[in-house]
């Protein structure tokens, strides 16, 4: 069995050769305003405390490739006799170190931040590091993105606090820089635009948020930027996914519990709801919390504090909630499944992220930023789409959106035996004869805006699916794809749609106009 450790390496193996320029796709870029910033930090001196061997090296050499100086030792009690710890620019350190634990060096370096690695089983323990002192934590096993972005936004707060008082008064904080700057999001569909403005506004309120769409659309990408673009930055992000934890212990994990509150809690838990006082605390799946967690919940956001289980103190919270979910709530509510006034609570903004296949262009180019990410993590040669595997990603409909592409890019990239990514790697489930180059962005309701479709059908007795479906049986053997969509007044690509929805198979022999 694969311990936390082995998974924990073979993240950082993988990983540790990617250069930072080569690796971050657009969403991961910083701002160009801050780039002289990042230029500073990127020569830092990193102390990495770990006992393990093979996961300090690795991420040795990670942080190496992407020009910092780094220094490492096994215990807290090595780190002081080889190095003078005041004289680092940061410090990464494992929670659970032989002798000393990590949080000793929070007191030993006198002011330089402490960011402490800890694995999922020890989420708690880090939020209590933090109140210690720890500048951040960081879940094991987590991939290069992640650690350098925390790295080099730690380093550029550190650089920024550093400046002189006349500085800091003239320059812009890093909230500020945030707010003028990108969302971290590719978009450039009508929908994601307008997503991105109401972004912009709503992020530099306190407002509740509901954010809806599909699974795989990337609303955990949404809450990031909302937390980003806040004047709750600096302050952590606390993200739960309501489905993954059990009901038994939900409460427990939200809102921490006293010794003695059921079996097994041997000691007084902080819960994760109290780790994000001051900043946000993002619920993923909201819709499968359970009724009482929910009532619990409602007391935060109406009262603002939070009771312990097992406790009768309640305590005072200042925390942001923004919620998302696939499901629907008001729907839920009617059923009794979700708590009403728990819903109209959370649905002061509403956030609709749209599914890819509506997205349009946007599909190739977050496709292409998959891939170069993918193929500098494998090390070798730069890859590319083929022609057809565009046409594929293009016209496919993509039902698990995001996560599923990028799971058939990394499938693909790993598959392929040459730099050219072929269609058939991809995996989808499209019939690739006849896909033509022509692409539009947005595909219209059957028979909007159709000037083109003929006027002597009887429409009368049908509807608008069923007169679909008979025009394309009837003309299908003797116009090729380009001309029953011309004649509908729809896009190929709405066309392929529709025929999948009703289930009205491409007849082989449907070729002679080519």
């Amino acid at each position: 069995m694969q311990t936390a450790k082995d998974a924990e390496f073979s993240f950082l193996n993988e990983h540790a050769e990617a250069d930072l320029n080569d690796v971050m796709p657009t969403q991961f870029r910083w701002p160009v305003s801050r780039l002289q910033t990042v230029e500073r930090v990127l020569m830092s001196h990193i102390l990495i405390v770990e006992d393990e061997t093979i996961i300090r090296s690795a991420l040795r050499r990670l942080l190496e490739r992407n020009q910092y100086e780094v220094s490492e030792a096994g215990s807290v009690q090595e780190a002081q006799e080889r190095y003078d710890i005041r004289g680092f620019d940061l410090i990464i350190s494992d929670l659970r170190l032989p002798g000393a634990p990590g949080t000793e060096l929070i007191k030993l370096a006198e002011g330089v931040p402490v960011l402490i690695m800890t694995s999922y089983a020890s989420l708690r323990s880090a939020v209590d590091s933090m109140k210690m002192g720890a500048v951040d934590y960081i879940a094991k096993p987590f991939d290069h993105d992640e650690m350098l972005q925390t790295a080099a936004r730690i380093l550029s707060e550190r650089e920024q606090a550093s400046s002189t008082p006349q500085a800091q008064s003239t320059q812009p904080t890093a909230a500020a820089e945030a707010t003028q700057g990108e969302i971290g999001i590719i978009g450039h569909c009508a929908p994601m635009q307008d997503l991105f403005v109401k972004i912009r506004k709503v992020a530099p309120t306190d407002s509740n948020v509901l954010i809806q769409g599909e699974s795989g659309t990337g609303k955990e990408l949404v809450a990031r930027a909302l937390h980003n673009l806040s004047q709750r930055a600096k302050a952590p992000m606390i993200s739960v996914n309501c489905a993954a934890i059990p009901e038994t212990l939900i409460e427990s994990e939200l809102f921490g519990h006293e010794k003695g509150a059921f079996t097994g809690a041997s000691a007084g838990r902080a819960g994760l709801v109290e780790a994000a006082d001051g900043g946000t605390l993002f619920l993923d799946e909201i819709g499968e919390l359970p009724l009482e967690a929910q009532a619990r919940l409602l007391r935060v956001l109406q009262e603002g504090e939070i009771r312990r289980v097992g406790s009768t103190q309640s305590q005072k919270v200042n925390v942001r909630l923004v919620a998302a979910t696939h499901r629907d709530l008001k729907n839920l509510a009617k059923l009794g499944e979700f708590r009403e006034d728990l819903y109209y609570r959370l649905h002061v903004i509403a956030l609709k992220l749209p599914p890819l296949r509506e997205r349009g262009s946007d599909i190739l180019e977050i496709a292409k930023a998959f891939l170069a990410r993918q193929s500098a993590r494998m090390g070798g040669e730069e890859m590319h789409f083929s022609h057809e595997a565009e046409q594929a990603i293009r016209h496919y409909s993509w039902p698990g959106n995001v996560r599923e592409l990028e799971n058939a890019i990394e499938r693909a990239a790993i598959l392929s035996e040459s730099p050219e990514i072929s269609a058939e790697l991809l995996g989808v489930d499209i019939e690739l004869d006849g896909l033509d180059d022509e692409y539009d962005e947005h595909c219209e309701p059957l028979g909007g805006g159709s000037t083109g479709a003929p006027s002597n059908e009887p429409t009368e007795d049908l509807s608008l699916e069923d007169y679909f479906q008979h025009f394309v049986l009837e003309h299908q053997d003797h116009m090729t794809e380009t001309e029953l969509a011309r004649k509908l007044g729809i896009s190929r690509k709405c066309l392929w749609e529709r025929r999948q929805r009703l289930g009205i198979p491409r007849r082989k022999s449907s070729t002679t106009a080519g």
